[in-house]
């Protein structure tokens, strides 16, 4: 069991190295220099070039991801362009309300998904059955960030039923937590409904 854990954590190396890699190749690419992002448009020539020079923004392309690499390797993370406050921070500042996402997603996708699931078995071939997994289906294929522009729109623009930015309140809290767990959801109806249909008509089950 220790080895296959600790073959499945090496696997993870060279995956979050080339997941890294293409994400910086992207930012690399994007439009914009990060140096006049960082002192404003009414910046001189001279004070973009100097503060270039300071980010090592001059330095080759697989230098700059090298330096980056072994910086996160020492803990050591960058600036934000935006805040210029360190990554590490913002990522520390924003985690307690990821993890409550996480687990009110997680929780409501279980619940709804399995319980669903089991009602769509058992009732197979009724109408029940067949409108859960048309929508298991159509939930399936909707991208999350589309969904979760469309639930703004229906339940915080026109119905004005709960807020559409803030995370004071549990009602902050609903929307994302449904954009959160709505793939997963319909993911776990259908497997549910499969695994269930599968030991129904098995002779312990009879």
């Amino acid at each position: 069991m220790l080895k296959y854990i600790g073959k499945r954590l090496l696997m993870m190396i060279p995956v979050i190295l080339g997941i890294s890699f293409i994400i910086f190749a992207i930012m690399d690419l994007t439009p914009g220099d990060p140096a006049r992002m960082v002192l404003g448009e009414g910046a001189t020539p001279e004070a973009v070039e100097q503060k270039r020079e300071e980010m090592g923004l001059n330095e080759p392309f697989i230098v700059r991801y090298a330096n980056f690499v072994c910086g996160v390797l020492r803990g050591e993370f960058p600036d934000s362009y935006v805040t210029n406050e360190p990554v590490s921070k913002e990522v520390v500042s924003r985690f307690p309300t990821t993890l409550k996402l996480a687990l009110l997603g997680t929780a409501l996708s279980a619940i709804v998904g399995v319980s669903v699931g089991i009602i769509s078995a058992v009732k197979q071939y009724s109408i029940i059955d067949s409108v859960s997994m048309i929508t298991a289906m159509l939930l399936t294929s909707i991208p999350a960030f589309w969904m979760g522009l469309m639930l703004t729109l229906l339940f915080s623009v026109k119905l004005d039923w709960l807020p559409a930015t803030g995370i004071d309140t549990w009602k902050h809290l609903i929307l994302p937590s449904i954009s959160v767990a709505i793939y997963t959801m319909a993911s776990l109806i259908s497997l549910t409904r499969s695994s269930i249909l599968e030991v129904i008509r098995a002779d312990y089950i009879r």
